[in-house]
């Protein structure tokens, strides 16, 4: 059974005659305590082309020490990171090689690097006597992998590499600004800040297997972190690739980082696109590991990047990101299963909570748990038995094959202002057709589904504004904006549709075991009074969204 701790921690580079600074007096810590001295071995496992380590993830095998054992690392800000553990075993354990799988694939972990590791401990303490922070002092050794196993000495015959380091790890629910003080008196003495993230990182370099030599098999994104692709950087993945099917180069991009002006289509586009792409690669292990809000954020990305490919046509080949889009479909309704489920829950309990007492006839509240609870039976074991099936590693393996060669469209090499322009506005008036329509439809079931047609479109007009503010700026920004404040009112008018039909379910299933369903028929009259204050809103609502100086200030 796998376990989790939150590591916040500094790294240094020491050199042989450096002497660490007695930190006792330093905020609040009174005193030093010698920890003793460990041995620690650690065989550390990636692919053939170090896709882990690209993405400042490590999965180690360690023995010695306090906490041998199998320890995967999860960065998830500048200095923090989750470390997973599992107990020892031969092989890596299953229940970490999981949340490595949307970043490996199919690819085989073996071991890459091997550490020994002579670390000397202190123990930062306050007058009270409480751990704020662990020092700890490494004498590092390193060999290629090929070299430590099965050859008895470590590294035998083989190149290896030697150097000294201070490892600074804040304890229990310590303040980072501890971390701040005593990384000043670490300079102070001529300790300077580590220029590599990890260990594995360092020792890749000086063993000659560094993650920017030819082997690396990410890019670096708009963002600067890292994605797929050959070790070019993605955020000048620039338009002159070949499109599907085209065969030809389009125009040549200025990079993604210069602004407004200068900027291409394709970098704008391919900036949005790649966050997406990004956001479905890392929050898969949040999702495993059933963290919060994470399979909300999941599948959102899921929607967006979708959209993109539907609004950025003239940017992206459709031919080429249509079956994409198809998955991605497919992927956001099974992540959307809980989700909606949970969602419809609060909204139903909410409401219940606001029916008083005496009109509470019968056990309303057990029977709408139990119905919550019925749905919510296998729903994450059928989650995770789909990211671990083979149709959703064919789309992460599409999606990474998209951020290696994405596949532009001539358009996408032209100024990025007049294209992207364009996208949003296209998408504008499909809402705007979607909307005249629904307000025009007969109250009742034909209304609803026009109300969520167009709840939709505002949806993807937002998404398309979105991606569009580097390029477009504040405009852009503004124009998503009042396009979310219709998606959110057509959003909510769709959640009482849903919450009628199931509080329709709820009343039948109530009145069939004898409780009788007054309640919940209660329950459904207001939601139907909210969708028709919602309906009533939305004329006016539309009428300030739809003013043309608001489309006007998108053009260039």
């Amino acid at each position: 059974m796998a376990d989790t701790v939150r590591e916040i921690e500094r790294k240094y580079e020491a050199d042989n005659d450096t002497q660490l600074p007695d930190l006792a007096g330093i905020g609040p810590v009174a005193a030093v305590a010698e920890a003793g001295t460990e041995d620690l071995d650690a065989l550390y496992y990636d692919t053939t082309g170090l896709r882990l380590v690209a993405d400042g993830i490590t999965l180690r095998r360690r023995t010695g020490g306090r906490d041998a054992g199998w320890h995967l690392k999860l960065p998830v800000a500048p200095g923090v990171r989750d470390e997973v553990r599992a107990p020892l075993s031969d092989v890596p354990p299953p229940e970490l090689t999981a949340l490595v799988r949307s970043r490996a694939l199919d690819q085989e972990l073996v071991p890459v690097v091997r550490l020994r590791t002579r670390r000397t401990v202190r123990v930062l303490r306050d007058a009270a006597g409480t751990p704020l922070a662990e020092v700890a002092e490494d004498a590092v050794r390193a060999w290629p992998a090929a070299g430590a196993v099965g050859a008895g000495e470590a590294g035998a015959g083989r190149a290896g590499a030697r150097w000294r380091e201070i490892e600074v790890e804040l304890l229990g629910e310590g303040d980072t600004g501890l971390l701040d003080e005593i990384g000043r008196a670490l300079a102070a003495a001529g300790v300077r800040p580590a220029s590599a993230a990890s260990k594995l990182e360092r020792a890749l370099a000086e063993t000659g297997q560094g993650i920017d030599g030819a082997a690396a098999p990410h890019t670096a994104g708009p963002d600067g972190r890292p994605t797929d692709g050959s070790g070019k950087a993605a955020a000048k993945a620039k338009p002159q690739a070949k499109s599907q099917g085209k065969g030809k180069a389009a125009a040549k991009g200025k990079g993604a980082g210069a602004g407004k002006k200068g900027q291409t289509a394709g970098d704008v586009v391919l900036r949005y696109a790649h966050e997406q792409v990004r956001a479905i690669i890392e929050l898969e292990p949040a999702v495993r590991r059933d963290l919060p809000d994470a399979v909300h954020q999941m599948r959102v990305a899921t929607r967006r990047l979708r959209s993109a490919f539907r609004s950025y046509t003239k940017v992206l080949d459709r031919a080429a990101t249509r079956p994409i889009g198809v998955e991605l479909k497919w992927l956001a309704a099974e992540l959307g299963v809980e989700r909606d489920r949970e969602v419809l829950t609060e909204r139903l309990q909410e409401a219940l909570a606001g029916v008083p007492g005496t009109l509470r006839l019968g056990p309303v509240d057990a029977r709408l748990r139990i119905w919550s609870e019925r749905r919510r039976a296998g729903a994450r074991d059928q989650l995770l038995a789909v990211l671990d099936g083979p149709r959703h590693l064919s789309l992460l393996e599409s999606l990474h094959a998209f951020l290696e060669e994405p596949p532009l469209r001539k358009a996408a090499g032209r100024p990025a202002s007049e294209v992207v322009a364009g996208a949003v506005l296209k998408d504008y008036r499909r809402l705007a057709r979607r909307t005249e329509a629904a307000l025009a439809a007969p109250a009742g079931r034909e209304r609803d589904e026009a109300l969520h047609g167009a709840r939709k479109a505002a949806k993807r007009t937002r998404y398309a504004a979105e991606a569009a503010r580097p390029a477009l700026g504040r405009p852009a920004k503004k124009f998503a904006k009042r396009t979310k404040r219709v998606q959110q009112l057509l959003g909510d008018h769709q959640d009482s549709v849903v919450a009628r039909a199931t509080l329709r379910e709820l009343a039948t299933q109530a009145q069939q075991a004898g409780e009788g369903g007054f309640t919940f028929g209660l329950m459904y009259g207001r939601e139907e009074a909210l969708a028709a204050d919602r309906e009533r809103a939305l004329p006016g609502l539309w009428r300030k969204v739809s003013r043309r100086k608001h489309r006007a200030a998108l053009r260039p």
